[in-house]
């Protein structure tokens, strides 16, 4: 009950649902790998566990952040402890420019799918720069084609922010509308009631990719990070995209000028001026 309970408290102070399943995973794998149940842990033996974690089973940065975060926040909201958990946290590693796909990349990748649907998620992240989960709880009725515009409710941070509707999206999705006719969810899962899943999409995206001959690494948040290069290619001013990305920093949204600078892309390699065949 204790994981439920946690759960339930993370509802009540409106974290995301994403986080609430990430967590409620964190814990159930910790509790699926002791003999004890959780909440009887002592802080020595969350230590030995974490530690086992990161040097034995070698896992990633970022999930070692997502388990000594849960770890502290089950504890003080359930237990009513402060546990000792922050010097394992892992330091602030190396900047690393996020994979970005050329206009014609994503072209390549727009004509492979014969799946209406496929071809809709690919150009909705694409033309809005769209999280995945984002993408995932988009409903319906969230797509105001008077208005020109896509609600996106509850993104990151539990903040709320409208982003333009392309016109080709548009009729990209009224066509995928007309074959699939989804009644809450724009893109529900097979039974029809329940959204689809960020792996089936993931999975999709890297096949088409493969098939289109792209050797990038590419996922669904490589046409989030590529939507907010082009538009700064094109001249859109950065706390705009910030904006539209739904960023609480512009620090956050500055990494793109690392990799989309117009005037840097458009310098002449001073070899280009050297005879020398």
């Amino acid at each position: 009950m204790a994981i439920a309970d946690f759960k339930k408290i993370l509802e009540v102070k409106r974290y995301s649902d994403n986080t609430i399943d990430a967590y409620a995973f964190v814990l159930n794998s910790v509790q699926s790998a002791l003999s004890k149940s959780i909440q009887d842990l002592s802080e020595t033996e969350l230590h030995d566990y974490i530690y086992h974690q990161i040097h034995a089973k070698k896992i990633s940065r970022s999930y070692q952040k997502q388990l000594v975060s849960a770890l502290k926040l089950y504890y003080a909201e359930v237990q009513n402890i402060e546990v000792n958990l922050q010097f394992l946290l892992p330091r602030k590693g190396a900047q690393t420019l996020p994979v970005v796909l050329s206009k014609n990349d994503v072209r390549l990748i727009m004509t492979i799918p014969k799946n209406i649907k496929h071809q809709a998620i690919i150009g909705l992240l694409y033309s809005s720069g769209l999280r995945v989960g984002e993408l995932l709880n988009l409903k319906v009725n969230e797509v105001d084609s008077s208005r020109m515009t896509i609600f996106v409710k509850g993104g990151k941070g539990a903040k709320d922010r409208l982003v333009p509707l392309s016109i080709k999206l548009l009729e990209l999705l009224r066509r995928y509308y007309i074959s699939h006719k989804p009644s809450v969810y724009l893109f529900e899962g097979q039974d029809g009631v329940s959204n689809y899943s960020s792996s089936s999409i993931n999975q999709f995206i890297k096949r088409y990719a493969a098939k289109a001959g792209i050797q990038k690494k590419v996922s669904s948040h490589t046409f989030r990070h590529s939507y907010a290069s082009h538009l700064l290619e094109n001249g859109t001013d950065i706390r705009i995209i910030q904006k539209l990305l739904g960023h609480n920093s512009i620090k956050t949204t500055m990494i793109y000028t690392h990799i989309s600078e117009p005037r840097l892309l458009a310098i002449e390699s001073p070899l280009d001026s050297i005879e020398f065949e």
